[in-house]
């Protein structure tokens, strides 16, 4: 029987899918400068992350792997000054994840795309400062962003759209999920990555 223990195997797996994941954000989130884009997001970034993430699960066999990836990335948005909203959204929903995954052992296809779009959901957490410190948070865009990008910002990013966004990014989820396997399938098995 395999130990269920994370050994330095797994750790490093975490590292290198993290790193990836945080890339993707990183460069589709660049999109935020133009706010009439910024709701794309919630899309664009569970599409494009989600080759990689699926490559990931075939990594995955023991609970916890996904939790930690989920806290390393609230840290580092955290860090990135996303305040305590990025680090409460993206454990909350990401041990959740790590949860539903565990009930498929992280191989039903069907599960995978639930726990993803969960994980996924940890990203609205980066956002949930417009809409619960609205006040501070908008004029703190308006200082260092300007009035015009404040108030388009706010235009295009409406309280709503925390709630609407859970939807929006399950669509990704599965796009990206779907897109994974396929790429799963064709390319890594021929190259035997996977």
């Amino acid at each position: 029987m395999e130990s269920k223990k994370l050994k330095a195997k797994d750790l490093i797996n975490v590292g290198i899918y993290t790193a990836i994941y945080i890339v993707i954000f990183f460069a589709v989130g660049m999109l935020n400068a133009i706010p009439v884009l910024y709701p794309l997001l919630y899309i664009l970034i569970p599409l494009i992350s989600g080759i990689p993430f699926m490559l990931f699960l075939t990594k995955v066999d023991k609970f916890g792997m996904v939790t930690i990836m989920s806290v390393i990335c609230g840290v580092f948005w955290f860090l990135m000054g996303y305040t305590w909203t990025a680090l409460v959204g993206y454990v909350i929903f990401g041990v959740i994840s790590d949860f539903v995954l565990r009930t498929g052992k992280y191989k039903s296809f069907k599960i995978d795309v639930i726990g993803y779009w969960l994980f996924s959901c940890g990203m609205i957490g980066c956002q949930a400062p417009m809409w619960v410190m609205a006040d501070t948070y908008m004029a703190g865009i308006e200082q260092s962003m300007g009035a015009q990008y404040a108030s388009e910002l706010a235009h295009y990013m409406p309280s709503w759209m925390g709630i609407a966004a859970i939807a929006i990014i399950f669509v990704g989820a599965l796009l990206g999920s779907l897109l994974g396997h396929k790429m799963l399938k064709k390319h890594f098995e021929r190259a035997g990555i996977v």
